[in-house]
């Protein structure tokens, strides 16, 4: 399983758009290779339809495959649907894949099981599959229902509260930094990995 973040950076309301977008994309590719994918966090935009990041878990065979082909910089070309007579037409957003240790601390996680609810579909089942799992020393906790299965939802949980740990771990100032924080400040324009064009957000290269 792996965590993959697509951010806008500092970038101006294009960007925000580009997330989205590139979001949209991201969920097409993974169901057509059959790679489970779920989101996790989204950060909005200023606008409507805009995202500043999104995180998504990906689980599969060919889920790797797929975070290499988009980790790194990806370069939208489009004219700026909100500022008609602006010069600028390349937008720059980036992705980058987490893999928080799993470490063996599940001794100190409490975990509960609940039933799945809300919206979902064939996703969320009557079983109590869901798992609310609770970080003793920290009090960090997660509710996961996306998986079918109570296992996978506990794996799932493991690996967001590792991220959430690393995350505080560099607001403490902790040596240790936490990469999915310091990447928001590192996209690169240019030399992109995937390049897009148009509102249909159609692939380039």
């Amino acid at each position: 399983m792996i965590l993959l973040q697509l951010s806008s950076d500092q970038g101006p309301d294009e960007c925000c758009l580009a997330v989205q977008k590139a979001l949209n994309r991201l969920v097409k590719e993974a169901a057509s290779e059959k790679v489970s994918l779920t989101l996790l966090e989204t950060e909005p935009g200023r606008l409507p339809d805009t995202l500043r990041s999104a995180l998504v878990s990906l689980d599969g065979e060919k889920a790797m495959a797929l975070s290499e082909r988009w980790c790194g910089t990806l370069q939208w070309i489009c004219a700026s649907p909100y500022r008609p007579h602006h010069g600028r037409k390349n937008w720059y957003v980036g992705a980058a894949r987490f893999t928080p240790s799993e470490q063996a601390f599940s001794a100190e996680i409490r975990f509960e099981t609940l039933r799945s609810s809300g919206p979902g579909g064939q996703h969320v089942n009557k079983t109590d599959s869901a798992v609310r799992a609770t970080h003793i020393a920290t009090g960090i906790s997660v509710k996961v229902q996306s998986e079918r299965s109570q296992h996978a939802n506990k794996r799932l949980a493991c690996l967001l509260i590792a991220h959430k740990l690393e995350q505080r771990q560099q607001e403490q100032g902790a040596e240790l930094k936490s990469q999915r924080r310091m990447f928001h400040h590192q996209i690169e324009r240019g030399d992109p990995v995937r390049t897009f064009k148009g509102m249909n957000f159609s692939v380039v290269s």
